[in-house]
């Protein structure tokens, strides 16, 4: 028998209650966000950055790896809960505390996998056996995910966002990487048009591809 058959992990039961996290917890909310489909729009985000890094910045990163990794960027929240930014930035005491806190709930969520496959997972998991520009690149990508929220909100005017969408905004602004420049110029502005223009576009562009061919 192999013997690494039917050793039970609690693992993906955990990740699976990632949906049942909600972030923005001390904001009036128009639509609800929980942790799992904000992982899920940091990875493509990141998994962007990372290819126009390449395209066109003369970047050497691996955006396949930077996806996998962007994926599993809040999962320890599910046994810590999503602390509201402006609460975990309130004090330097509280920083390093949940930061401690996040470095434990990372270990237990690794320990709970089959032994063979924690050392792969703890590269995901810890943001701190990471590189440099992989954690820069999914920083910037859970900062954008966050700006296209208060977007969203804002859409349907939820002013209860706007402070937050302007201090993310400056913040995007004032990075340091090109591609987050590239992002925001090429592809923000459609998040604010309705889906009929979006298609719109779409289809002009195609048809003026065509007769351009």
């Amino acid at each position: 028998m192999n013997k690494f058959v039917n050793q039970q992990s609690q693992f993906y039961a955990y990740l699976s209650r990632l949906r049942w996290i909600r972030r923005w917890g001390i904001m009036r909310t128009a639509e609800p966000e929980n942790v799992m489909e904000h992982s899920w729009e940091v990875a493509v985000i990141a998994h962007a950055l990372a290819l126009i890094r390449n395209q066109f910045y003369q970047g050497q990163v691996d955006a396949n790896a930077i996806a996998t990794a962007a994926l599993f960027h809040d999962a320890s929240e599910v046994l810590t809960g999503d602390l509201p930014t402006p609460i975990k930035y309130f004090s330097s005491s509280i920083t390093q505390a949940y930061q401690q806190i996040e470095a434990i709930a990372c270990q237990e969520l690794v320990a709970s996998l089959p032994e063979a496959l924690q050392a792969s997972y703890q590269a995901l998991l810890c943001d701190n056996l990471q590189s440099e520009s992989q954690h820069q690149i999914i920083k910037a990508a859970d900062t954008l995910s966050a700006y296209l929220k208060c977007l969203a909100e804002l859409k349907v005017g939820n002013n209860e966002f706007k402070v937050t969408a302007k201090e993310l905004e400056n913040k995007l602004k004032a990075s340091p990487l090109p591609e987050v420049a590239y992002f925001m110029e090429t592809f923000i502005p459609d998040y604010q048009v309705p889906l009929d223009d979006i298609i719109r576009r779409s289809t002009q562009k195609s048809s003026s591809m065509s007769v351009t061919a």
